[in-house]
């Protein structure tokens, strides 16, 4: 229902556009447009209303009102989009002709039938809509009762708790006692466990909570998941990979057959002891295939596999059958991520707690749906009541998929609507699929799921949020995070479970159209059309595509299937991200795709040029052009006025022209060769993210100019959050005079010849992030950086040979809000930030000049840690160690490991050689 509810609300907004003087619709159509959108009001009302009705309490006739009208709004919407494409259509030439003014008077009476059709064409949706509005009263749609929905806005901090390893400590040593001591079994024997339980139970949290603690006495070790539907040859590469990330690289980009990938493994892990876990084994023919590649060594290697089957965990062998967690444990989880700790539960909360935590059985990951449910009830005993009477009895004696459905199923209704839809268009993805968080957000945008009221806050930024809410509900689990900053999520996975359940719900709601490798399809219901097209490692299917909006395809050599495309003219969005493209000679057909909004070729390899007639998709939202081997734009881009999202890759130019690109949000460059393009880029006023790459250009000239010009546009970009500046490690000097990045809370630049003078913290208000190489620190410039407010996260690499700072006090109020410091390459020492500053700093790393303690210049004092209150993690680089003796070396270990035992957190210290950065 919440499909149709979201149709709904994109179009009745596209009515009230049509009303407009611009698009001179005749009186008696405006009429009937107007009536339109009072029925349409009514039934989006009616349709909130069956939408936080669970579906298995409705009646059929209801469901099928309710059907109907998402096709027709789905339909009217499509009139509407085809009207406004026809009427707005590309951009008319600029130049006067007499071939111009012919296409120009053409044109005009080509809007003229276009005013003439849309008329005729609400006029019989008109009449479709009176039938439906007639059944609404005839089913008394509008009497249905709504239940009681709360949405849950619980900050992300608490939703952190969502991965802790409660109640798993047990398990984990019965395994690593298992897996470790000894039995009747020979030592040196290879070691097999199977964990095996239900979805949801923990499996996978068990098997790395264990990897975890006993890959450091491997030699090497990898984690690799099979999935449902898994392709063994990439389950090979991946395996390689993570046994060796050096020397199988580049195994990804090969050709190899499996036989050959198995003979890869076995020579590889021949004389090595290894541990390697193999999560979710659906089936017994993957496991045998891997298997011939884990050769048997007698060096006590050790594998752990996962499966919700029995039968399969018997097969492999060392079946471990997995316990729910404990009731203890249940409560530690259940109260903790409500009240914080089992102790701040309020007493009447109790009886009910107990009741609900029977019927989640002990299983983890329906009482952290149960509980983010109820994180924003606490006030209120009586919904904790009607939460726990809505949970099915089944899960208290005997735990099944369907009473986790109806447990996942709580959280699913208490999602307004718009997250609904975007929940459901995660099935686009495979299984165990990383889906970027940026292209999910950017496809959420060109679906017309994201709807902006507040102008301050832009499209992605609500995206944003929307991804957030679904994280903290724990509907959607963080895959990859930033490599430095924790708090920025790269990546998300959907969890089986959770992924079972919006399936089913897609396949009811006919939202998408998955085709498997192996011909298996989810098909839309009866009496809906095929709307949005998932192809999972397969063929282009015979299906009817004429209303297609959308089309995502994993996996594929793409060749002849590509030219039938070209009927979908509604397609809004195109991705062929990852897809090999490479022997596609032409996309000559994208240009007749005028409803385009988000098209992505990223990863795919293709070569060909991109169309002048591009300029036809007026409506193009999104192009994502990196890891194609495009060499030019074409001139005519810069006509596309919509575009918000530009990124191309390394081997591609841009044309001049770009400050015509006035809509964009987020431009990324890897390849700006010229002052020209850099000053364009100040024109751009509504970018919030810019990432450019200076190179050389073809001839392998380098102009000198475009620092200064790129320092010159960035003083005109006022709403600038994340700056991404990269040189390929040429220094660059980007001095001058900057005021307008008050906005600016990311920056990276990978060489700078010293810190940029605008680097203040008078300009730079909210930036929490800096990485930053230079080829020269001055003392100044660490207090600077030591007076930035809002500094969170700080990655200082100095340019070549170590770099000893005179000594020199720090201010006591330095590095307020510092969380992570990293200095590299730079003598930094403990003792330059005395009592008071840095009191939040968990993660220290610097470096120190050996030769310095060995002349006396510094003393054991200076390495005192314990004026840093919030310390967790201690790294210190060790330079010249060759120039003095092995006592003076031993002395600093001996302190600083006397520093970190001494402290009250005991943070982890790791010593080790600098690494130098030429």
């Amino acid at each position: 229902m919440e499909v149709a509810t979201g149709a709904l609300g994109t179009l009745i907004p596209k009515l009230g556009q049509l009303l407009l003087d611009e698009y001179n619709l005749q009186k008696g159509v405006k009429k009937d447009i107007k009536f339109l959108s009072r029925e349409l009001e009514s039934m989006h009302a009616a349709l909130r209303s069956v939408g936080e009705v669970p579906r298995e309490e409705l009646k059929e006739q209801v469901k099928i009102w309710a059907r109907d009208v998402r096709e027709l709004s789905y339909h009217m919407e499509d009139i509407v989009d085809t009207f406004l494409v026809r009427v707005k259509g590309p951009k008319p030439p600029s130049k006067r002709s007499a071939k111009s003014f012919l296409k120009k008077m053409m044109g005009i009476v080509t809007k003229a039938k276009t005013r003439h059709e849309i008329g005729q064409e609400i006029k019989d949706i008109k009449e479709r809509v009176k039938e439906v509005a007639e059944r609404r009263d005839r089913y008394k749609v509008d009497a249905i009762k709504p239940g009681k929905i709360l949405v849950d806005p619980r900050i992300t901090a608490l939703y952190t708790k969502a991965t802790d390893l409660v109640g798993i400590d047990e398990a984990r040593e019965e395994l690593i006692t298992r897996l470790t001591k000894g039995d009747d079994m020979s030592a040196q024997q290879q070691r097999v466990v199977s964990i095996v339980g239900f979805g949801g139970l923990g499996k996978t949290t068990l098997a790395k909570a264990v990897y975890d603690q006993l890959r450091v006495q491997f030699d090497c070790t990898a984690f690799v998941s099979v999935s449902q539907n898994p392709d063994l040859n990439k389950l090979l590469k991946n395996m390689l990979y993570e046994l060796d990330k050096q020397k199988h690289a580049n195994i990804h980009s090969t050709m190899l057959e499996e036989k050959h990938l198995i003979d890869l493994a076995r020579e590889f892990l021949e004389n090595k002891r290894y541990l390697i876990v193999i999560d979710d084994i659906w089936d017994i023919k993957p496991w045998g295939i891997l298997q011939c590649s884990l050769l048997e060594n007698s060096l006590k290697s050790i594998i752990i596999t996962t499966t919700r089957i029995l039968d399969v965990a018997e097969q492999i062998g060392g079946c471990y059958k997995l316990k729910p967690l404990s009731h203890e444990s249940s409560k530690k989880l259940f109260h903790g991520r409500i009240f914080g700790s089992e102790g701040k539960c309020p007493g009447q909360y109790f009886e009910v707690s107990e009741k609900i935590l029977k019927k989640c059985g002990g299983v983890p990951l329906a009482i952290i749906t149960t509980s983010s449910l109820l994180a924003n009830k606490s006030g209120d005993i009586k919904e904790w009541n009607d939460v726990c009477g809505s949970i099915g009895f089944g899960l208290a004696s005997n735990p099944s998929m369907d009473s986790m459905r109806k447990i996942l199923l709580l959280s699913y209704y208490d999602l307004p609507s718009h997250l609904k839809a975007c929940l459901l268009y995660l099935t686009i993805f495979p299984e165990d699929y990383k889906i970027e968080k940026e292209r999910l957000i950017l496809r959420w945008i060109a679906e017309d799921f994201v709807h902006c009221e507040d102008e301050s806050q832009s499209l992605f930024e609500l995206g944003e949020s929307y991804f957030n809410e679904l994280l903290n509900r724990s509907l959607i689990q963080v895959a990859d995070k930033h490599y430095f900053n924790d708090n920025i999520i790269v990546s998300c996975r959907v969890h089986d479970m959770v992924l079972e359940l919006i399936c089913s719900l897609s396949r009811e709601e006919s939202f998408v159209t998955t085709v498997l490798g192996d011909s298996r399809q989810s098909m839309p219901s009866s009496g809906s059309t095929v709307r949005r097209l998932s192809l999972q490692n397969t063929t282009w299917p015979k299906l009817e595509m004429s209303k297609l909006r959308s089309v995502t395809i994993f996996s594929l050599t793409i060749t002849n299937m590509m030219p039938s495309l070209s009927c979908c003219h509604l397609l809004r969005v195109l991705d062929l991200e990852d897809c090999n493209l490479k022997e596609h000679p032409s996309l000559r057909f994208v240009v007749n795709l005028f409803h385009l909004r988000y098209l992505s070729l990223a990863g795919t390899g293709y070569s060909g040029e991109l169309p002048v007639e591009v300029v036809k998709l007026q409506f193009l939202e999104t192009l994502r052009l990196r890891g194609t081997e495009i060499e030019e734009l074409p001139s005519s881009i810069v006509g596309l006025t919509q575009l918000m999202f530009l990124s191309v890759g390394d081997r591609t130019s841009l044309p001049n022209g770009l400050r015509y690109l006035a809509s964009l949000e987020s431009l990324v460059v890897e390849r700006l060769e010229s002052a020209c393009i850099a000053e364009e880029l100040g024109h751009l006023t509504q970018l919030r993210t810019l990432g450019v790459k200076l190179t050389r250009d073809k001839e392998g000239g380098w102009d000198e100019n475009m620092c200064t010009a790129l320092v010159g546009s960035l003083g005109k970009l006022h709403k600038i959050q994340y700056l991404l500046v990269c040189s390929n490690y040429v220094a660059l000097n980007l001095d001058g005079s900057v005021e307008s990045l008050g906005n600016l809370s990311y920056l990276y630049i990978d060489t700078t010849t010293s810190l940029p003078t605008w680097i203040r913290p008078a300009i730079l208000l909210h930036l929490s992030f800096l990485e930053i190489m230079v080829v020269q620190v001055r003392r100044e410039d660490i207090q600077i950086l030591g007076r930035l407010q809002a500094l969170r996260y700080l990655y200082l690499r100095v340019s070549g040979d170590t770099q000893v700072l005179e000594r020199f006090m720090g201010s006591p109020d330095s590095f307020p809000c510092a969380i992570k410091c990293r200095f590299y390459n730079l003598s930094m020492l403990p003792s330059t930030f005395p009592p008071g500053a840095m009191p939040r700093l968990e993660d220290f790393r610097f470096c120190i000049e050996l030769e310095d303690f060995s002349r006396g210049e510094f003393t054991a004092d200076d390495l005192a840690l314990g004026h840093l209150p919030s310390l967790r993690n201690v790294e210190v680089g060790l330079c010249g160690e060759e120039n003095v003796s092995q006592e003076v070396v031993a002395k600093v270990k001996e302190k600083l490991r006397h520093e970190a035992d001494g402290h009250p957190n005991h943070p982890s210290l790791y010593v080790s050689a600098e690494i130098l950065y030429q």
